[in-house]
């Protein structure tokens, strides 16, 4: 029999119908793909899974053991009813099927299987609907001969879909298996053999398929490496990749020591720190590839500006991509004001968005195109055919986990290798950006100016003590009556018409529990203001993600101005925008943010000399998932703690998100909560090979690994990020 690699067709193997199933459910093509994914867990015969506490409402598999099953006629209509009730000793489920009495030949009580299935629940009992199952052998006499083997031997139990259930992946595998023919190994030998790890064949052959329980380990052990060793020789590869590009250096001139000579404010040490960093990137041969990350209001926006200034001596332009056209207007506005009126005439600051008037958008895409405005700032609009540059130098990626990798290779892909330099407030643990970002440098800015007076958060439980709504509001009032603002921060624009469409809902939170449906939008908290006593005399207004371009801008700066007390809003205030007269923010249902979402909310107030205050109103239960993240973002505000906090408390999957772009090299094994040990020592493993491999050209193994676990797609991912 002629063996199977891992690049082998899928189709050529299980056959088309299969394969089709795997490729719609998993992405799946090849030989290789079908075997990176792993068992979520393993079942042994006769140790059934605990009924009672399944998930309702989610596609589930178990193991096991048909109780009873009986036949009924339907009432009103013709036909029957065959239910079949599965147990595991404590609890149970019921299956029903319509119209098919021969399921009663196969689910005989005293039959165990595995049982998938969407959990529900009817009159207080488990229900599978759609139910799908395998039943274990039951041959009296391959019984009695292999009971002790079999009870041995592991069920691998797949992650699975409604369409695809676990056995069905399983029998896909068992196909392969057998003609699996050589696995290039990705790790150096000396690797392998320092860690005590299995070849890679003899891995994937015991994860898959082990014939007793204590093998996996090893296997999981080994394929646990594979994955971190393999992405950060990926991310190594990329940075070296960039690194040998030719670039445009930009030397610092007299526009960059204009502009420092008339701040009204000395820079914080590490603002000159990171600062000096980026200075010396752009006089590189070789582009900048830089993530500066920071708390809220830390100066970020300030070591853009100064890396602008020097692109700019020599000609060169910037431009500025922003998640929101909010965000974007007050960019270039802030960007105007700090360059003075002697500055920004000279670097022409542009707005460029899909929503600014016809004839204002063409005016400002002849500027970017004849290399008059040396700084563009935009949204999306900045990415259009139409847009181009006379001599981008410069890439600026404000909030870069509001983009997707694709956005970010257009913008690049204008200039000749711009230098690029990525923003973020969210803190990234180190893990993860070790894991995310390894092929990018990564700057850190901790320290705050001074005269910031800092912000104190409160939590507003309803669940334990309602009467605290009310107080909330007279604590709105009592400081606009001080003369300062406040934001209310609401999880829809519109509670009685909520849609999956609403722009400008909450970002999921992976692993919440299903919410109940939104009580506040915009416009129902801005009614409820609006015959409120104590907003009788004060100015309310809204903003949210649906109104038109010109509409929000011009709300933001009549709040700005100080013309408007209370804004009523969505997230579509959460990143960026700078009023220091704003002094409290109130989000209501807090608990349907993310922590990193709550804490850039919190950063729109405090950012003066005026103290802030964020009162998060949740009615989530204590102890709830929910009201953790809540709590969490009370406890501190640390942005930099917070982000630890909420990668133990959701896991990787969100963190990670869109900077993996959901691709192959998306985490399997591999768990940045757990693993920072693990990855660190695969980084280091995986640069010296680099060192002394340079091409890798003696490790055709890890080049197949690269290729098979990061292809194109990935691969567009990494030179992205």
């Amino acid at each position: 029999m002629p063996t199977i690699a891992l690049d082998a067709s899928l189709a050529a193997v299980v056959g088309a119908k299969i394969a089709g199933q795997l490729q719609r459910a998993f992405g799946m093509a090849t030989v290789g793909d079908l075997l990176d994914h792993y068992p979520r867990r393993y079942a042994r015969r006769g140790e059934l899974t605990p009924i009672a506490t399944l998930p309702i409402g989610e596609e589930v598999t178990v193991v096991a053991e048909v109780r009873s099953a009986t036949m009924r006629q339907m009432k009103g209509r013709r036909g029957q009813i065959v239910e079949v009730v599965i147990g595991d000793g404590l609890g149970t489920a019921t299956l029903t099927f319509f119209n098919q009495k021969w399921r009663l030949d196969e689910l005989v009580p005293g039959r165990q299987g595995i049982f998938s299935g969407k959990v529900g629940q009817y009159k207080g009992v488990q229900q599978f609907a759609h139910p799908a199952y395998e039943l274990f052998d039951d041959d009296a006499a391959t019984a009695l001969l292999n009971a002790q083997a079999q009870q041995r031997i592991p069920i691998p139990i797949y992650p699975a879909t409604a369409s695809v259930p676990s056995w069905q992946v399983r029998k896909a595998v068992e196909l392969v298996l057998p003609s699996l023919g050589d696995v290039p190994d990705p790790l150096p030998e000396d690797l392998r053999a320092a860690d005590g790890l299995l070849d890679a064949r003899t891995a994937l052959m015991r994860m898959h398929a082990p014939q007793e329980f204590s093998e996996i380990d090893a296997a999981r052990r080994t394929l646990r490496m594979h994955e971190a060793f393999v992405l950060q020789a990926a991310l190594l590869q990329q940075r070296g990749v960039v690194q040998r590009l030719d670039a445009t250096p930009r030397p610092a001139g007299d526009l960059l020591a204009r502009f420092d000579a008339s701040l009204p404010f000395a820079r914080t040490a590490d603002q000159v720190a990171v600062g000096d960093v980026v200075a010396a990137d752009l006089v590189g041969t070789g582009p900048m590839n830089r993530l500066v990350q920071g708390e809220v209001g830390s100066g970020k926006t300030l070591v853009a500006l100064r890396a602008m200034l020097q692109v700019a001596q020599s000609g060169g332009q910037s431009a500025l991509i922003a998640p929101t056209e909010v965000l974007a207007a007050q960019h270039v506005r802030s960007i105007a004001r700090m360059l003075g009126p002697q500055l920004a005439p000279e670097l022409m600051p542009t707005l460029l968005t899909g929503q600014l008037p016809a004839a204002e958008r063409r005016k400002a895409a002849l500027r970017a195109a004849a290399g008059q405005a040396l700084i563009v700032v935009g949204t999306h609009a900045l990415l259009s055919e139409s847009t181009t540059f006379a001599d981008l130098g410069l890439v600026v990626v404000d909030e870069q986990h509001r983009f997707g990798v694709e956005q970010r290779e257009t913008l690049r892909a204008k200039g000749t290798a711009p230098h690029v330099l990525v923003l973020t407030a969210t803190p990234i643990p180190r893990t993860v950006a070790m894991t995310v970002f390894g092929d990018l440098d990564v700057s850190t800015i901790r320290t705050l100016p001074e005269g910031r007076a800092g912000i104190s958060t409160f939590v507003a439980p309803l669940s334990e003590k309602p009467a605290w709504f009310a107080r909330v509001w007279d604590r709105v009032a009592e400081e606009v009556a001080l003369g300062r603002q406040a934001f209310v921060v609401c999880p829809a624009i519109d509670a009685a018409q909520e849609s999956a469409r609403d722009p400008d809902a909450p970002e999921a939170v992976p692993g919440a529990e299903a919410p109940t449906k939104v009580r506040w939008g915009v416009v129902q908290a801005a009614d409820m203001l609006s015959r409120h006593p104590a907003f009788e005399d004060l100015t309310v207004e809204i903003l949210h993600g649906r109104m038109g371009g010109e509409q929000k801008d011009a709300v933001m700066q009549s709040f700005a101005r100080g013309e408007i007390d209370v804004l009523v809003a969505t997230t579509v205030i959460e990143v960026g925008v700078d009023v220091p007269n704003a002094s409290t923010i109130v989000v209501l249902e807090a608990d349907r943010f993310g922590v990193s979402q709550l804490h850039q909310l919190r950063g729109r107030v405090g950012r003066g000399s005026v103290p802030g205050l964020c009162l998060l109103v949740t009615e989530a239960d204590p102890g709830s998932p929910a009201r953790s993240r809540v709590d969490a973002v009370a406890s501190t505000t640390d942005g930099f703690l917070l982000a630890e906090v909420d990668l133990e408390l959701r896991g990787e999957g969100d963190v990670l998100g869109d900077m993996q772009s959901g691709a192959k090299s998306s985490l399997r094994l591999l768990r940045v909560v757990t693993d920072a040990d693990l990855i660190t020592h695969a980084r280091a493993a995986a640069a010296r090979v680099f060192e002394d491999d340079p091409t890798l050209e003696r490790h055709p193994g890890l080049v197949a690994a690269i290729a098979r676990r990061v292809g194109e797609q990935e691969r567009d991912a990494l030179a992205r990020s």
